[in-house]
C-alpha cells in the first residue's frame, strides 16, 4: 500500500509564498508522473502542474511563472514552490501521482491522490 502525505498548506496574505510537499510513503514502490491539483470552493478540481519522472514539466496558464513543480526521486517527494500568491489561488490542493506497487507481487500500476492541503491567500 503507497501513500502520499501532504505538507505545507496555510494562510497567507496576496503577494506571499508557500511550498506544499507531498511524500509517498511504503515500500516496493516506484513513482511515474507526479501532479499537483487544485479544488477551490464550488468549482471543480483542476490540474495545476504536472512533472515526469524525468523532470519534464507543464503548467496551467493561470499559474505559469509563479509556481514551480519539482521533485526529489531520493526522497519519493513532489514540491509544488508557490510565489505570488492570489486570492484565486486559494484552494484545496491535492498531490497525484502514478505509482507501480510491487509491495505484494509483481507490481500493477495506478493512480493516487494525498489527502488535499487547504492553501489560502487573503489580507
Amino acid at each position: 500500500q503507497v501513500q502520499l502525505v501532504e505538507s505545507g498548506g496555510g494562510l497567507v496574505q496576496p503577494g506571499g509564498s508557500l511550498r506544499l510537499s507531498c511524500a509517498a510513503s511504503g515500500s516496493m514502490f516506484s513513482i511515474y508522473g507526479m501532479a499537483w491539483y487544485r479544488q477551490a470552493h464550488g468549482k471543480q478540481r483542476e490540474l495545476v502542474a504536472h512533472i515526469t519522472s524525468g523532470g519534464s514539466t507543464k503548467y496551467t496558464v493561470s499559474v505559469k511563472g509563479r509556481f514551480t513543480i519539482s521533485r526529489d526521486n531520493a526522497k519519493n517527494t513532489v514540491y509544488l514552490q508557490m510565489n505570488s500568491l492570489k486570492p484565486e489561488d486559494t484552494a484545496v490542493y491535492y498531490c497525484n501521482a502514478v505509482v507501480r506497487d510491487s509491495s505484494s507481487g509483481p507490481g500493477t500500476v495506478d493512480d493516487y491522490w494525498g489527502q488535499g492541503t487547504q492553501v489560502t491567500v487573503s489580507s
